[in-house]
C-alpha cells in the first residue's frame, strides 16, 4: 500500500496495484479499476515514486522468502 493525501489533507493508503490510470487537471486524479476517482494533493510524479518504492519493497521481500 502507498500512503496518499486527498484535498482535504486526509492521509489514506491505496492499493497501486487498483490504479487503472492517473490524470493531472491540474489536481492529480487516480482512476481506480473499480470505477472510484480519487483526488490527490500529490503530483503524478510523487504518486509514481511511489508506487516504485513499493514495488522494490515487495520484489525484495519475494526474493528473501
Amino acid at each position: 500500500m502507498i500512503k496518499l493525501t486527498k484535498l482535504n489533507g486526509e492521509e489514506f493508503y491505496v492499493n497501486p496495484h487498483q490504479i487503472e490510470f492517473i490524470e493531472k487537471v491540474p489536481e492529480t486524479i487516480l482512476r481506480m479499476l473499480s470505477g472510484k476517482t480519487i483526488y490527490v494533493r500529490e503530483t503524478v510524479e510523487e504518486v509514481i515514486d511511489k508506487i516504485i518504492e513499493y514495488r522494490k519493497k515487495i520484489t525484495y521481500f519475494k526474493d528473501v522468502f
